[in-house]
Order: structure tokens, then C-alpha cells, then sequence
């Protein structure tokens, strides 16, 4: 009997396909540094949720262009600091960029964005014609 490795490679792309699918189009899937991002699907809206703590709303730049949604955010500082003969200098560069391609369904001149504890939340309207219809009896003639 010999020991042969496998190479299942359709399986877990399968499973990462189904378990994990790249909602809007996001970009940046693999970049660790990206802020985590949820997506909820309401009745009248997307809600994005981006984990991103520790910064202030001035930070982020949120823009929308040929349908996609852009956030971005970069943040540069210096420190330094001198004690008798010996001087430290630390930079410091943090910087992240997420696109999303937006569906037809959204209406891209009403989204709104808010940041809060931690938490920048953009909220992304549906369309009216795309919005779920009454429920509506029908007679019959």
C-alpha cells in the first residue's frame, strides 16, 4: 500500500463558493489589512457595515463611479521622540480600499454613510420598481 496526497481542489472551492460568496463584487478579499465588511439585505435597503476602530468619519472617502462604490481610507503620522543621545523616529502608514460593484437595483444618489462607535455603516436605498409589490386580490369577472 502507498501513501498518494490528493489534491481535492473542486471541493473546497465549492464550499467556499457557497459558504463565502463575494457579495456585490467586493474587492480586496484577500488583503488581511481590509476592514471585515457585513452586508445585510432588508426590504428597502443594503446596510454595509464596515469593523474599522480607532478612526474618526473625516479618515474615510466614500465615492461612487460608474456604479461602484469606493471606500477608502489613509492615515499617515510621525512620532519622535529624543532622550539624551538616543532619538527614535516611528513611522506609521495605515491604508485600506474597498470597492463594490453596486447592483441595478440601488440607487446610487441616496446613500448615506454614518460612523459610530468604531462601526462605519452605509446605508444603500433600493429603487422604487425594485422594491417587493403589495399583495393585491384579484376579482373574478
Amino acid at each position: 500500500m502507498s501513501i498518494v496526497k490528493r489534491n481535492n481542489l473542486f471541493f473546497p472551492a465549492l464550499m467556499n463558493d457557497y459558504f463565502a460568496p463575494d457579495w456585490f463584487g467586493g474587492t480586496e478579499k484577500w488583503n488581511a489589512s481590509a476592514p471585515k465588511v457585513n452586508i445585510k439585505d432588508n426590504e428597502g435597503e443594503f446596510e454595509l457595515e464596515l469593523a474599522v476602530p480607532g478612526m474618526k468619519k473625516d479618515d474615510f472617502t466614500v465615492e461612487v463611479d460608474n456604479d461602484v462604490l469606493t471606500i477608502s481610507s489613509e492615515i499617515k503620522s510621525e512620532n519622535e521622540e529624543k532622550k539624551d543621545n538616543y532619538t527614535r523616529r516611528e513611522f506609521s502608514f495605515t491604508s485600506f480600499k474597498r470597492a463594490f460593484t453596486l447592483p441595478e437595483t440601488v440607487d446610487g444618489s441616496k446613500i448615506d454613510a454614518k460612523y459610530e462607535d468604531g462601526i462605519l455603516k452605509l446605508t444603500l436605498p433600493k429603487k422604487q420598481e425594485a422594491l417587493p409589490k403589495p399583495k393585491r386580490l384579484i376579482s373574478i369577472g
